[in-house]
Order: structure tokens, then C-alpha cells, then sequence
């Protein structure tokens, strides 16, 4: 059995653990928000219509961040058509998805989840089909205090406090052929500062996040981050990455999607700080990575484009044991980036490509790739730890050679959080690991995920999850582990008392 070695020294730290890096994504796309989030009459809904079982699961998901409406939704989406009374609401077309739109949930309803949900909004405005001003009246009707029209508004729609939401996208994949209203990066980079510096002057506190390219393989990726950047450098705090990953019958070159993560991570950092350097400016632009996940896109690009319909079944994937790693790793290269990576949404959070999926009028469960994320939000703690495996390597066709072991740690007052991938789809792999000065050396819990078949699914039984991993030793100094093949592990070591 071949050994990877890695070291956990408290001085080597990374950046604090940003509970942002646990994000999520609500978008008016198939059934995310209705019967997802929102289910008036469901037999668990609360008087508001939301979905009290989603809401718990949500809790438990540990999320810290949701992203909304969009998404490619927001690019044509009117926000005026989600307050105020329902009744009076429009039903429109969403050109993005191909849906019919009811706004029988909007800002008000999405701004009351959050809140019942325990997380923090982040909203995104339609610089799509329209502009400077849309985007201005919502800012000025979701945080000013009161005494214009459009905060009166909101308190006559039963709101009076502000709802003080300070993430804001400025328009969602603006690189996009497929987006209502796509523009070039010229064109967009001078909407977007022009946007962000409006937007400032009604609400000096918001962070604005400007959009890079949609992913890394855009023809248009990295000249696109930089023409935008020289444009809006100053009036922006965050530029965003998206990225999703799917097997495509390449099993070990998908259990490698992270060193692809890996790699975009570390060029739109390199031409964010080229930007800086030409600008001769000390201001750090950070990143929002606020789409990821994994998805089978193959499935969804080879569909009949469907007839207008209300909240259709798309884009549900069934997620395997090999998704839910593949996940874990994503969330280790987050981590590994926390220096850098300030927000970081999971897309979606019900139904579409989510970890929680429902049905309505019935049950909601727990896809595989709930469970990373869910035990990564609870225990990753404290300061971000840089181990630098030692690791044999794979050899990809996708990626190229890949480091069989990818691994991250966090160190908190309690002790320390270890997070493993084992790359190989077939081999088992020893880890030990150093545990220098780290104080830490009694093994509170020890769990993997990890099936003989890597393609088993999980579903409402939950077959696919965590369980203890056994053998888990931490004596002398020394942390030893056998990691299955294609397995996300996680150990937490304690101080001894």
C-alpha cells in the first residue's frame, strides 16, 4: 500500500475559516423555490409557506449565505414584481428557464426565509435588461431606513425595518451568449462601475461582488476578468468564479475535479493582482466563488427545450457516492483558498442539482453530497491550516498528474479538523500525518464516505453517508489512517484532558 505524509503545525496558517465559504444559491429555476423552499399547504408548511422540513435541513446543511434570484433568472427578472401584496403580483415569462413566473415568492417572502433560516442574503441585481437606476430603486427599497418612496413602500408592504443586506451581484454571467442581455466585457465592466458607484452613494456599506467569466473554458476567460477589472477595479470588493463538475465516463479524472478548481482559483487571483499592479493600487480584490457543484450537464444540454410551464422538474440530479467526494474535495480547495476565496455558494440548495431534494406534498431527504458539506460547515473551525501533502501521484487525462492525496486541516480552540480525499478510484492509501505542536492528539471521531461502488446513489433511505472509519490511530505525535479508494474522510483530534 503506497503512504502520503502531510504535517499540522499551528504556524502554518492559511486565513481565519470564513463562514461564508458555506454558501448557498436560491434561483427561480425548476423547483428550488416552489415546492422546494416554498410549499403553501404542505403538510410541514408554517404560516408563512415555508417548507418546515427544508428549513430544518437547511439549518443542518450549516449554511451561512444565500445567494438569489439568480442566476440566469436575474438577468430578466423585474424585482418589483415580488413585493407587496401577492394578490396584485404579475405572472410573466422567465426567458432564462423557459417558466412561467407567478412572483407568488419575492424579496419580501425570500427576506422572511432567510431569517427563519439563520442565514445571510446575498442578492443579486439585473444589469441584463436593465440597469443603474432598477438596481438603485432595490437597494434604496430593501436598506434605506424610510421617508422616500420606495423604503415607505417596503414598510407599507409590512416591512418597516431596512433589511440590510450588504452582498450584492452585480448582474450573474454577463460572458454568456445564453444571458438575457449579454454584453461584452467592455460593455459590461463600464455598467458594472457605474452600477457599484450608484449603488454606493445610496448605501455606502454594501460589498459588491463583479462577475468573471461564467467558467474557466469560456473562449473569453482571462482576458474577460482582466478588461472588467481595469474597468471596475475601485468600486468593487469581489470578482465571482463559476464552476460545476460531472464524470462524463472519466471516473478518475472526475474524482481529480478539484485540482481544476485548484488551478482557475489561482489564475483569476494572478490577474486580479495583475490588475492591482497596473493600477498601482494597495486595494485587494477577493473572490466570490458563488456557483459550484457537481452536475451531469450532458443530460440537461441534450433536452427538447420544453413548452413555457410553472416550476417544471429540472435538472434534478440523483447524486452518487463519487459526487459526494468529489464535493468534499471542492470544499477542501475552498478551504485551501480561504487566503483568498472571501464567499463560496453551493448551487442549488432544493431540488436543482441540490443536496436537499423534496417532493411536494411529500417527503424531503438528503442527497450524498449533503453530507461533506454539512460535516465540513459544522467542524472546519478557527484558523485554516496549510498540511502540503506529500502524496504519490495520479496520472489524469483530464487534469494531468494530480496528487493522490488532497487534504486541508482546522485548528480551534477544541483541537484540530483534519479533511481527506483519496483521488483513486481503486486504491486504498495510508495517511500519516506530523502532528508537531498542534496540541492535538486523541481521536474524537473519525468518518468516511466511501462505497465498494463508487456509483451507488443515495435517496430518502440515505444508503449512501458517513460512517466510522476504523483503525484511526493518533500516538507518539503521529496521526495513521488507511483511506479507502474514492473516499472523504474526516478526523477531529482533541486535546487530551
Amino acid at each position: 500500500m503506497e503512504t502520503a505524509r502531510l504535517t499540522l503545525d499551528r504556524d502554518f496558517t492559511i486565513a481565519p475559516v470564513g463562514r461564508r465559504l458555506f454558501g448557498s444559491f436560491v434561483e427561480h429555476m425548476g423547483r428550488c423555490v416552489y415546492t422546494g423552499i416554498f410549499e403553501p399547504g404542505h403538510p410541514t408548511a408554517d404560516e408563512h409557506g415555508f417548507r418546515a422540513d427544508v428549513l430544518e435541513l437547511t439549518r443542518e446543511l450549516g449554511v451561512s449565505v444565500v445567494r438569489y434570484p439568480g442566476g440566469n433568472f436575474v438577468s430578466g427578472y423585474r424585482w418589483e414584481d415580488g413585493v407587496g401584496p401577492v394578490a396584485d403580483r404579475p405572472t410573466r415569462l422567465d426567458l432564462a428557464w423557459r417558466q412561467i413566473e407567478t412572483n407568488r415568492f419575492g424579496l419580501d417572502e425570500f427576506m422572511t426565509w432567510t431569517r427563519a433560516a439563520g442565514v445571510e442574503p446575498m442578492m443579486a441585481v439585473n444589469l441584463g435588461t436593465r440597469g443603474i437606476q432598477e438596481a438603485c430603486d432595490l437597494l434604496e427599497y430593501a436598506n434605506h431606513p424610510g421617508g422616500t418612496r420606495l423604503s415607505d413602500l417596503r414598510a407599507e408592504h409590512g416591512r418597516p425595518d431596512p433589511y440590510g443586506i450588504r452582498l450584492w451581484c452585480l448582474g450573474n454571467e454577463m460572458d454568456g451568449p445564453w444571458q438575457v442581455g449579454h454584453k461584452t466585457a467592455d460593455e459590461y465592466g463600464r455598467l458594472a462601475n457605474e452600477t457599484a458607484r450608484a449603488m454606493r452613494l445610496v448605501d455606502p456599506d454594501v460589498r459588491l461582488v463583479l462577475c468573471g467569466s461564467s467558467n474557466s473554458r469560456m473562449p473569453t476567460f482571462g482576458g474577460w476578468e482582466a478588461t472588467v477589472l481595469e474597468h471596475a477595479y475601485d468600486a468593487v470588493d469581489y470578482l465571482s468564479l463559476h464552476a460545476y463538475y460531472e464524470e462524463d465516463g472519466d471516473l478518475p479524472g472526475f474524482l481529480a475535479s478539484a485540482a481544476d478548481m485548484d488551478r482557475f482559483i489561482s489564475s483569476v487571483v494572478a490577474t486580479a493582482d495583475h490588475v492591482a499592479a497596473k493600477q498601482r493600487t494597495r486595494k485587494r480584490i477577493d473572490l466570490s466563488f458563488d456557483e459550484w457543484n457537481v452536475w451531469n450537464q450532458a443530460d440537461y444540454h441534450g433536452r427538447e427545450r420544453e413548452p413555457f410551464e410553472e416550476a417544471p422538474r429540472l435538472i434534478e440530479d440523483t447524486y452518487t457516492a463519487a459526487d459526494a467526494v468529489v464535493v468534499g474535495d471542492l470544499l477542501i480547495t475552498l478551504l485551501r483558498h480561504a487566503d483568498r476565496v472571501a464567499v463560496a455558494c453551493q448551487a442549488q440548495l432544493a431540488n436543482i442539482i441540490a443536496p436537499i431534494r423534496t417532493e411536494p406534498g411529500g417527503p424531503a431527504w438528503r442527497q450524498s453530497i449533503f453530507h461533506p458539506f454539512a460535516l465540513t460547515a459544522r467542524h472546519a473551525r478557527g484558523e485554516v491550516l496549510r498540511v502540503e501533502p506529500v502524496s504519490p501521484a495520479l496520472d489524469t487525462g483530464r487534469h494531468g498528474e494530480v496528487p493522490q492525496l488532497s487534504a486541508v486541516a482546522t485548528l480551534d480552540e477544541d483541537g484540530v479538523t483534519l479533511f481527506a480525499v483519496n483521488r483513486s478510484p481503486d486504491r486504498p492509501l495510508e495517511m500519516t500525518a506530523d502532528l508537531r505542536d498542534v496540541h492535538a492528539d486523541r481521536v474524537v471521531e473519525a468518518c468516511t464516505l466511501a462505497e465498494d461502488d463508487p456509483h451507488r446513489v443515495g435517496g430518502p433511505a440515505e444508503e449512501v453517508r458517513p460512517r466510522p472509519l476504523d483503525g484511526v490511530k493518533a500516538d507518539g505525535g503521529t496521526l495513521t489512517a488507511v483511506l479507502p479508494p474514492a473516499s472523504w474522510t474526516m478526523v477531529r483530534l482533541g486535546r487530551r484532558a
